[in-house]
């Protein structure tokens, strides 16, 4: 099984990964980060999906795309951290002043999990970031040990999925998702190697 990762162009690929079900709904499309809140709020129906498209042609895009097989099967939201919301979240500090590219949403769509795709979206996030020139990569992933996480509020990643590309805590913060403190990964992208592990 070859999973491949490609930068997130193509917008119907995206809207089939992290598009709502009802196409007039004002949720989802990975965009409460992305975004400012108040644009966030005020997208509803077809203006969303319509931002979401936009986003898609924009350089960089908003995030990457898992394929099998040319199939969509797996998506990551990561971007330039200065042009996010992380960028002004109170609960998620900046360490440093560096550059850094945030990674803060995964989904794998139902029949295709457990199958190595959230590690390689987040080795193919990883990639494109250094690609891209990005100095580090950081993420903020639910820190479970090993405890079983809410389906719904797993799309942060773990804090051990991180780990497994190389990432290391860096910080905690102040944010809770599902009972779980969420905290700072990062990993410099000026190292030559990165953990290629799969699960």
């Amino acid at each position: 099984m070859t999973i491949e990762v490609r930068p997130a162009t193509v917008f119907d690929d995206v809207a089939t990964l992290v598009g709502p079900k009802n196409p007039s709904s004002n949720v989802c499309f990975c965009l409460s980060y992305r975004i400012g809140s108040k644009e966030n709020v005020a997208l509803k129906g077809s203006a969303r999906a319509d931002r979401v498209r936009e986003l898609c042609h924009q350089d960089p895009p908003p995030g990457v795309v898992a394929y099998l097989d040319d199939e969509p099967v797996g998506w990551a939201a990561v971007h330039p951290r200065r042009e996010t919301s992380f960028a002004r979240n109170r609960l998620i500090p900046h360490i440093d002043d560096l550059d850094v590219w945030s990674l803060w949403c995964f989904r794998v769509r139902p029949g295709y999990r457990k199958q190595g795709i959230s590690h390689a979206l987040i080795d193919g996030a990883v990639a494109y970031a250094r690609e891209r020139g990005a100095s580090a990569i950081e993420g903020y992933p639910v820190d479970n040990g090993g405890e079983k996480v809410n389906p719904t509020m797993a799309y942060v990643g773990t804090r051990a999925l991180f780990e497994s590309a190389g990432f290391v805590k860096a910080a905690d913060t102040g944010s809770v998702l599902d009972g779980f403190p969420r905290v700072l990964m990062r990993l410099d992208l000026g190292a030559s190697t990165t953990s290629s592990k799969k699960a």
